[in-house]
């Protein structure tokens, strides 16, 4: 093939690419609204209305990131179930326990709470990258959050994440195009087998 072909080729390739990645969706922009809207104003009704009175704390920062991937991205593994669920309950635990710890050095506690968040995501399948700004509020919220200790991971943590799960198991469901979790995720018996043989 002569490089005129192949320059011509590549050039209808990212032309293609192009235009695909410019193309606007609007249903899937409106079920990634509707669900995260819903999702999240779940949560942000338990803080600022029905708990006003109460010291809980429902809303945390890396919901926020959570609801680009499980509404915004739902196929990506990254977004599943286990990785929203296990990835910020990994990351919470880790977090308090560094918090307690290393209470008075925030600047090794900081890295170090999210660094090993990553590792034991990785090594657990439960990748999540809203998990680690979970761990760096157990370290670097406000003095309310760091009061919780281990309640952190109950709530806000597990309490939130479940939240949005059951948004994004209903309404990333309603729209026939759309499925969640996402098929391709899901391991064969055969795969299963392998991994864990006493199966």
């Amino acid at each position: 093939m002569t490089s005129t072909k192949k320059l011509k080729r590549n050039y209808r390739k990212a032309k293609y690419v192009l235009y695909k990645e410019t193309l606007i969706d609007f249903k899937e922009h409106f079920w990634a609204f509707l669900g995260s809207f819903v999702g999240l104003g779940i949560i942000s009704l338990l803080q600022f209305r029905i708990f006003t009175s109460s010291d809980l704390v429902f809303l945390i920062g890396s919901f926020g990131a959570s609801c680009v991937l499980v509404y915004g991205v739902i196929e990506s593994p990254l977004a599943q179930p286990r990785n929203l669920i296990g990835g910020h309950a990994i990351s919470a635990i880790i977090g308090v326990s560094i918090y307690k710890l290393l209470p008075d050095l925030i600047w090794v506690a900081a890295p170090l709470a999210v660094s090993l968040s990553i590792v034991l995501m990785q090594i657990t399948k439960t990748l999540h990258p809203p998990g680690g700004a979970t761990a760096l509020i157990a370290i670097a919220g406000s003095d309310k959050i760091k009061e919780l200790g281990y309640f952190y991971v109950i709530s806000p943590v597990l309490s939130g994440a479940i939240i949005l799960l059951i948004t994004a198991l209903i309404f990333n469901n309603i729209p026939s195009k759309r499925h969640y979790p996402s098929k391709g995720n899901f391991l064969s018996k055969k795969e299963l087998k392998k991994r864990i043989p006493f199966l």
